[in-house]
């Protein structure tokens, strides 16, 4: 696995008082996931750090922020963990603390696809650096997958790419598996090119497709993130914003933050056109899941909406502010 963004960014070059904020992943055996998970959360704590830590005997995945001091420390603990020491890592800034709590939690695996043997450290695709990207996804003899889920791809993809439209992650390979004919042919296999938010679900839909007997196949390296942060806007074929797992909801070229918002309701993201509708109640529902959802239901999320604004006006956070969904590094 290569890893060439684990250099901390300065302070002042994150703006002001802004918070550094990383995204992490490594995938190497891990044996006792509790052993690690204590230590692991102490020092997160202790630093003021929030955000998602997952652990599996796979490896480790997450994403977390505070300032880059206490960052810098959690990740130097981490890199000491058996097998991490050359942990990928991404760094952008938030204004605010994009996390409401520290959670280091034990999962079957770090990014769910529920295929059994399928191992990224024994197989995987070809890294494709960010800058060598747009060569690759401009040949014709390639086809380009996006393997993030649909509301992800619905704010922004690289143009002319194949969008899957999986609700989860874990619907990858049946929907490969379902499409293949289609997608390779009879003849001689095009060039497999795929992508992710920040190149973990590559190192399992590569190491799939390998599995399944695909050679030509090639994931973006650093994900979108790095390629948003490294390739010139002028330059750049990605259209509209990308997904991202805390309160920023979204970030554009440059890793600054988008303009999307998050429904409380069901974690989809909202744009203006979205406030618009008469389906849209802020805190309550939007037009994906207002049809979704009971009267009793929308009448849950009002009151939640309404206490966490009086704890906002309190400068408190309320216990029930959350943010959910899978991390994605």
């Amino acid at each position: 696995m290569q890893d060439d963004s684990i250099t901390m960014p300065e302070q002042g070059a994150l703006g002001g008082s802004a918070l550094c904020v990383a995204a992490l992943y490594r995938f190497t055996p891990i044996e006792d996931c509790s052993a690690v998970r204590g230590p692991l959360e102490h020092v997160c704590r202790a630093e003021g750090v929030k955000g998602t830590l997952l652990l599996a005997g796979e490896g480790i995945n997450g994403t977390i922020a505070g300032t880059t001091k206490a960052i810098g420390r959690v990740l130097d603990h981490i890199r000491s963990i058996p097998g991490c020491a050359d942990l990928d890592v991404k760094f952008s800034s938030a204004a605010t603390m994009p996390f409401h709590r520290m959670k280091v939690r034990i999962k079957r695996e770090i990014v769910t696809m529920g295929e059994a043997g399928i191992d990224p450290l024994s197989s995987v695709g070809t890294y494709v650096a960010p800058h060598d990207w747009n060569a690759l996804i401009s040949d014709p003899d390639t086809i380009v997958i996006d393997t993030r889920n649909d509301y992800e791809v619905a704010i922004g993809s690289f143009a002319g790419s194949i969008n899957p439209r999986t609700a989860t992650f874990r619907d990858f390979p049946a929907w490969f598996r379902e499409q293949r004919e289609r997608l390779l042919g009879q003849g001689k296999a095009p060039k497999v090119a795929m992508y992710c938010t920040g190149g973990i679900r590559c190192e399992k839909s590569t190491a799939f497709l390998k599995e399944q007997g695909v050679d030509e196949v090639f994931h973006l390296q650093g994900g979108i993130l790095k390629y948003l942060e490294t390739v010139p806007e002028k330059e750049s074929l990605w259209q509209g914003e990308c997904f991202v797992f805390d309160r920023r909801v979204a970030v554009g070229h440059g890793l600054k933050p988008g303009t999307h918002e998050l429904c409380p309701a069901c974690r989809r993201p909202v744009n203006a056109e979205d406030t618009a509708s008469p389906h849209y109640e802020a805190g309550v529902s939007c037009p994906s899941c207002y049809h979704e959802r009971t009267d009793e239901q929308r009448a849950g999320y009002r009151e939640r909406h309404r206490q966490e604004a009086l704890a906002a006006a309190r400068g408190r956070h309320h216990i029930g502010a959350r943010l959910s969904g899978e991390t994605d590094a």
